[in-house]
């Protein structure tokens, strides 16, 4: 049983961090403002990249959709998984 709470806390964890930064990325897709836009803009400023302003909101809004999907797919496994006292009709 101890597993089974393990990995129920830490999936959900995991999947409500991964929904919610997606959502924070297509929010800098999006409005094309923000604390993470200005922050990989700064970094690509560094490395001498300067990529043009639709390139970089569709990076964000690909990257916000995986995120969220991947958050998704984090959840729906860890709802899947059943500690071996569970057992299958209550046994």
């Amino acid at each position: 049983m101890r597993l089974y709470k393990t990995v129920t806390v830490f999936s959900t964890l995991i999947a409500v961090f991964a929904v919610v930064f997606g959502f924070l990325l297509l929010d800098a897709a999006a409005l094309g403002t923000g604390l993470i836009r200005q922050a990989v803009r700064s970094l690509l400023g560094l490395l001498s990249l300067s990529p043009s302003d639709s390139l970089l909101s569709a990076m964000f809004a690909v990257a916000g959709l995986a995120s969220i999907a991947v958050g998704a797919g984090v959840y729906v496994l860890g709802t899947r998984f059943q500690a071996a006292e569970m057992g299958e009709g209550g046994d």
